[in-house]
């Protein structure tokens, strides 16, 4: 090994393990090309040093990067978290399958009864139906007291079905067999064979219109149509406003409680039918509001609730049921029919949209025979008393081929009589009961110890 031209350039000596005696090439001068090439060749410490740190830095940078989205080192991050994992057993099978059983049969029975002992009346007062829909008494519910009266019929009046006003009487008897009805008697209208369920019914309505707003866009208007506009008596065409199918066939007989008599032929006091109190408050409160514009007042007397000026719109001050007058102001009320004009026999000009027997209506049933609530008595009726409502027949169901009926119950804890509740609990008992006994069976007869090594088969070579 001979001395570098490196070395022989910087003049250094060479090592001592070289052995000059076996150098055979002479010496020769060292350009200065070589002596360039030498220095750019031969790294400085300060380049060194920076080249280091310049990698070191570039490194870091990958860890980071790296283990920039690492979970943080705990226990639920890093799936450490303690767990318990049951051997299904067969006898914790047949345990669990019992008292499943057990539990459900016991909780339906229960709910059975209960349903069972809610008194429930029904007075069917005018139907269409071909085969009436589950209200013929065999196809009813036993339990429930049913019965078909007549002489509040209206038949079929297209062009006076909002404005009929046929009037008739219906009393309920609360059988002397059965207890008392306990508060609050609830009061429902019930109406079969009538397919709120539609989509095209469902969507027919304008939620901007009842909230308020006096505008319409087109989404809006072809939703609602054809319930958009309606003819006036001069034969000017003007808005119907809520627009929509729903609105515009609300559910407008008129149900007024006369008396509730007792078994000893007294009156019952207290016993009065309210009718608020029957919506969603969540409806009333975010769902619905009167038109922007609107102004009611509320008046000492007649004398002093005029409605001159152009700052009403009401033609005469509306009394209210509790003897006070009021006088209003509606927007637009020239080119606008109201819901309080559609239907006057339900719906006052001070309420509007707000009456809750119209949200009730305007949240849709989901199957074609259905209830709704219209009122509640809050007092305790004695067996045997008499309830006698009077009915302002105004809802016609000839075309449609429905019925119709006024229903008097009290409640439970899960709400009025539903026999299903407590069926699907025992059905659901049951059939848990009875696998729990066939596993049980099937283990007396061919037991089977958990991890038997003899259950073992291995696949031939």
């Amino acid at each position: 090994m001979g001395v570098s031209i490196e070395q022989e350039v910087r003049g250094e000596d060479p090592p001592n393990n070289i052995n000059l005696g076996n150098i055979k090439t002479p010496p020769r001068n060292i350009t200065s090309r070589e002596k360039s090439a030498v220095q750019l060749s031969s790294p400085t410490p300060s380049s060194v040093t920076l080249n280091d740190s310049n990698n070191i830095n570039k490194d870091e940078n990958i860890d980071k990067e790296k283990h920039a989205r690492r979970p943080k080192d705990v226990a639920i991050t890093q799936q450490r978290m303690k767990s318990w994992q049951p051997l299904l057993d067969s006898r914790y099978v047949i345990v669990i399958y019992l008292i499943i059983g057990v539990v459900f049969l016991i909780v339906g029975f229960a709910i059975r009864k209960k349903s069972d002992a809610i008194i429930e009346l029904i007075k069917v007062y005018e139907t269409h139906t071909t085969d009436m829909n589950g209200l013929t008494q065999e196809k009813f519910d036993p339990t429930s007291d049913m019965e078909f009266v007549t002489g509040c019929e209206i038949g079929d009046n297209p062009n006076f079905m909002y404005k009929q006003n046929k009037t008739c009487q219906i009393q309920f008897q609360v059988p002397f067999n059965r207890g008392d009805l306990q508060p609050p008697v609830l009061v429902h209208y019930q109406v079969n064979n009538f397919f709120q369920n539609y989509r095209v019914y469902q969507t027919s309505y304008d939620m901007g219109q009842l909230l308020g707003k006096m505008t319409q866009d087109m989404v809006s208007a072809a939703l609602c149509a054809p319930l958009n506009t309606i003819k006036n008596d001069q034969g000017e065409e003007i808005k119907i406003n809520p627009c929509g199918l729903i609105a515009n066939t609300l559910f407008n007989d008129v149900f007024t409680l006369e008396s509730v008599v007792g078994p000893d032929g007294l009156p019952i006091e207290g016993a009065v039918m309210n009718e608020t109190g029957i919506a969603w408050q969540s409806d009333l409160k975010w769902k619905y509001r009167q038109p922007e514009g609107f102004i009611a007042e509320q008046c000492f007397s007649l004398e002093e609730c005029s409605c001159e000026g152009s700052e009403w719109s009401c033609i005469e001050p509306y009394q209210a049921p509790d003897g006070t007058y009021y006088r209003y102001f509606y927007p637009e009320d020239d080119t606008t029919q109201y819901l309080y004009e559609t239907y006057p026999m339900v719906v006052s000009p001070i309420d509007g949209v707000l009456n809750e027997h119209f949200v009730v209506w305007m949240r849709t049933a989901a199957l074609p025979n259905f209830r709704k609530l219209y009122g509640y008595i809050d007092a305790v009726i004695p067996a045997g008393s008499v309830l006698t409502f009077n009915v302002q027949a105004n809802w016609a169901v000839e075309r449609s081929q429905s019925a119709k009926a006024l229903v008097v119950s009290d409640n439970y804890i899960f709400g009025g009589k539903n026999h299903w509740l407590g069926t699907m609990f025992i059905v659901v008992g049951a059939i848990s009961a009875i696998l729990g006994i066939f596993f049980f069976v099937i283990q007396a007869i061919y037991p089977r110890k958990l991890g038997d090594r003899k259950y073992l088969k291995y696949k031939e070579d």
